[in-house]
């Protein structure tokens, strides 16, 4: 019982994820900071969607503008031409997610689709542009992510969601699947995007990354910043990992001959 292949997922080692860009080495979820990640050799970007009240995407990880940008609200309740004026860190604008698809155009984007009001606008910026093989979609909310995945018209590569992920790390304790991770590695999706825990429970195992690898799902743990913890996580044998420290990735992974930059690297 294995699960499909993915042009997303296809590159030689474990896949090395820019968290926002990078939060760690700059304002997160900027052009310039999937620029420089870009130039350091990432080819995977991890960024969020949300749409503005007038259905402009954006990628952006807040509900509201508050925390990280001169301006107050909440995006979903703004029209586009209030929010286009907020500024990340005083200075940078929050890009458009079509913009950064296009300035990057051999980068794969990892989504996260934080509202549902962002679903139809992120369906069409994928259709508009064909980014079909380019992106991988993810949510922390089951409803929201089969939502997306319909949208998308054709199938695209998706992560498991909150149950699927519950449904793995049982299976893992188990040796059992369930039907609920069968009928999702049936359905397609190809990957499982965990924490190391969650309120006090290992989630990120030898077990768990066994169980995945045996339905032909790979495992990309977040967010890791610590170069210890990426050691201990990559002997495990996970597939990925998404990180804010860039520079911390890279190093560990160039270190273990496993780091393979980008066309774009400096």
């Amino acid at each position: 019982m294995l699960s499909r292949r993915f042009a997303f997922l296809d590159h030689p080692g474990p896949l090395a994820f820019a968290h926002r860009g990078g939060a760690l080495e700059g304002h997160e979820n900027t052009a310039a900071a999937f620029e420089r990640a870009v130039r350091m050799g990432y080819e995977y970007l991890e960024t969020d969607a949300h749409a503005t009240s007038d259905g402009v995407l954006l990628a952006f990880h807040d509900h509201t503008l508050d925390r990280v940008t001169d301006r107050r609200g909440r995006i979903a309740e703004l029209p586009y031409s209030a929010v286009r004026h907020a500024r990340i860190g005083g200075t940078d604008e929050i890009p458009l997610m079509e913009d950064l698809l296009g300035s990057f155009p051999s980068a794969k984007f990892n989504i996260d689709v934080k509202e549902a009001g962002a679903i139809r606008p992120l369906a069409e910026m994928v259709r508009r542009t064909n980014a079909y093989e380019r992106i991988c979609l993810t949510s922390f909310s089951d409803e929201r992510l089969a939502r997306a995945r319909a949208a998308m018209g054709r199938e695209v590569c998706s992560a498991l969601g909150p149950r699927g992920v519950a449904a793995l790390r049982a299976a893992a304790a188990t040796s059992g699947y369930g039907r609920v991770l069968t009928r999702l590695v049936r359905a397609g999706v190809p990957c499982a995007q965990v924490p190391v825990g969650f309120r006090g429970l290992r989630v990120t195992t030898h077990a768990l990354v066994r169980t995945a690898h045996a339905l032909g799902m790979q495992v990309h743990v977040w967010t890791i910043n610590d170069t210890l913890r990426m050691d201990y996580l990559l002997d495990l044998g996970v597939d990925g990992i998404m990180t804010d420290n860039i520079s911390g990735l890279r190093d560990v992974l160039d270190r273990r001959g496993l780091w393979h930059p980008g066309q774009l690297a400096a």
